[in-house]
């Protein structure tokens, strides 16, 4: 079916359905990729210095967020409400941060330092071939750590 409407001249001219309807998945992709951020689980030490490590999470997860990224990082929201010290929170909440790994796109390590837990969560992230990104405390890019 063809429309009188507009062309790209801005003449008086028949542009088709079709045509319109491309311009728009075209325009609509275009607006998708410029607000895209991928969900990006921050995988840093919590255990041990947990003051200094909860502010280190923070500083990470706006870096995370200052690169496009969408933050998840659950050793800052699950300690607010749930006991690490008693067994079976601590495991419910390591599950918690299992299910949300597997809904990140990208896992990105933070520290230089690797606990047990986060080798756990490394694990998973390579198990599931998810992209993996290394950084030292001052949040500069590196190769892989042990």
């Amino acid at each position: 079916m063809e429309i009188k409407k507009l062309n790209h001249e801005r003449n008086n001219g028949l542009v088709s359905d079709v045509e319109i309807s491309n311009i728009n998945c075209v325009e609509i992709a275009a607006d998708l990729k410029a607000v895209y951020r991928p969900l990006v689980y921050v995988c840093s030490p919590y255990a041990g210095d947990i003051s200094n490590n909860v502010k280190n999470a923070c500083k990470y997860s706006r870096f995370t967020f200052e690169q496009s990224g969408i933050p998840i990082t659950t050793h800052l929201l699950y300690p607010q409400f749930m006991d690490d010290t008693n067994p079976e929170e601590c495991e419910m909440a390591k599950h918690f941060n299992y299910v949300l790994l597997g809904k990140c796109q990208e896992l990105w390590v933070f520290g230089g330092v690797i606990t047990k837990r986060m080798a756990h969560e490394i694990g998973i992230a390579k198990k599931r071939r998810m992209k993996i990104r290394w950084f030292n405390w001052e949040m500069k890019e590196v190769e892989a750590y042990d």
